[in-house]
């Protein structure tokens, strides 16, 4: 599968993303995080969606953590009143690939709630803090978080 990188998409993330695809993920895997907050160099996936207009097939970084089910992803977009794009892509196919580091896995997104959701949040936003800044920058929007449960 080609993907392209979208030019919409910030210097930051661009050159992340190049340095994950070059490398199999050895050097993109663990993204350093300080420089916008966080904790230091922290784990990210690939997700790929398929756009939601279009068909094809969109790829963006994200941070995650590992679940028993799979990995959970939170859809921030930096505390913004919208979700992202790859969110709303999900709505209407949920099907999706993750890769992490030079592996690919089939999964299906799966928004949470409740106690599911409250337990991923605190450990998400434990490996990286500016999330639950973005909480009040998104209000009234709760901001979702994502299970990609793992589809042998």
């Amino acid at each position: 599968m080609s993907i392209n990188i979208p030019d919409h998409f910030p210097d930051w993330v661009r050159k992340h993303m190049e340095l994950y695809l070059n490398t199999d993920g050895a050097e993109g895997h663990l993204w350093d995080s300080e420089p916008f907050g966080g904790t230091g160099k922290i784990p990210t996936l690939l997700l790929t969606t398929s756009d939601r207009e279009s068909g094809e097939p969109l790829q963006l970084p994200l941070i995650y953590i590992s679940t028993p089910e799979g990995w959970a992803v939170i859809a921030s977009k930096g505390g913004s009143a919208t979700h992202p794009g790859w969110y709303e892509n999900l709505k209407v196919n949920p099907n999706v690939e993750v890769q992490i580091k030079n592996e690919r896995f089939p999964a299906q997104a799966h928004t949470t709630v409740g106690a599911e959701r409250d337990s991923l949040w605190k450990k998400l936003a434990d490996l990286y803090p500016p999330f639950n800044s973005y909480v009040p920058k998104a209000a009234p929007r709760e901001i979702p978080l994502v299970l990609l449960k793992y589809q042998p």
